[in-house]
């Protein structure tokens, strides 16, 4: 097996849930049984070897929370004890107007009122459950962006202090179209985490990990994703 990049050791440990297992160690050690994992989730040939279409997946520009699988929910099954969620946004990317990012932020957020009694209202940041911001690098929640593709954005599970709290990659180009990054979809998906779900392996989910555009025009949420965020909040009450 050929030396790992550093980038990519970073984002196999990090994002796969690979920590502890080492790529040197013989057949049927940790880290073949996590490459397994791994090719399960992403509905790979399972073989147990970093092969091309396993490191190709790697590659994929993706959220940085580390994988499950299907609907899943964080350990414990965090959530919000109250219907009314309030969410500020600290900062802005410089790739769009920021009408454009407030429109398209509350665009994201109602995919998840929409099918479930949560309202969301923006507030100040003394008073916000979800503190919403575009950092670079390390940005202090020992949680380190990797520059340019890699990881896009992260969120935190609901909590006190960090939880809800959602980051996105300052160093990404950011677009309300099908160019580079598009902000509507990369930001549901971390509201999502910011709600109470993990990752998804359902490939048509939003909160599959790994970054695909869809048309954006009318969308909804999917199926897989209605049921997780229902899990934990019941229907809507409309």
């Amino acid at each position: 097996l050929p030396p790992l990049s550093p980038r990519l050791s970073v984002s196999l440990h990090q994002c796969y849930t690979l920590r502890g297992a080492a790529p040197h160690e013989g057949s049927g050690s940790q880290f073949d049984m996590k490459i397994r994992e791994l090719q399960t989730f992403f509905h790979l040939d399972v073989t147990g070897i970093l092969n091309k279409d396993t490191m190709e997946e790697m590659k994929k520009p993706r959220c940085g929370v580390s994988d499950i699988g299907e609907y899943s929910v964080f350990r414990g099954r965090p959530k919000w004890n109250k219907n009314d969620i309030k969410y500020s946004i600290e900062n802005y990317t410089p790739d769009m107007k920021r009408s454009d990012v407030d429109i398209i932020l509350q665009r994201a957020l109602k995919l998840w009122s929409d099918v479930t009694p949560l309202r969301f209202t923006r507030s100040s940041s003394s008073q916000a459950d979800i503190k919403i911001s575009f950092s670079s690098r390390d940005h202090g929640d020992g949680h380190p962006f990797d520059g340019p593709t890699g990881i896009l954005a992260h969120a935190f599970s609901p909590s006190s202090g960090l939880g809800g709290d959602t980051h996105f990659d300052l160093d990404e180009r950011w677009t309300k179209d099908s160019r580079d990054f598009n902000l509507f979809l990369v930001a549901g998906h971390e509201f999502g985490h910011a709600l109470g779900l993990d990752h998804s392996n359902d490939r048509k989910a939003l909160m599959f990990p790994t970054y695909l555009y869809v048309n954006t025009n009318g969308y909804k949420l999917p199926a897989d994703d209605v049921r997780g965020i229902q899990s934990i909040y019941g229907k809507s009450i409309l």
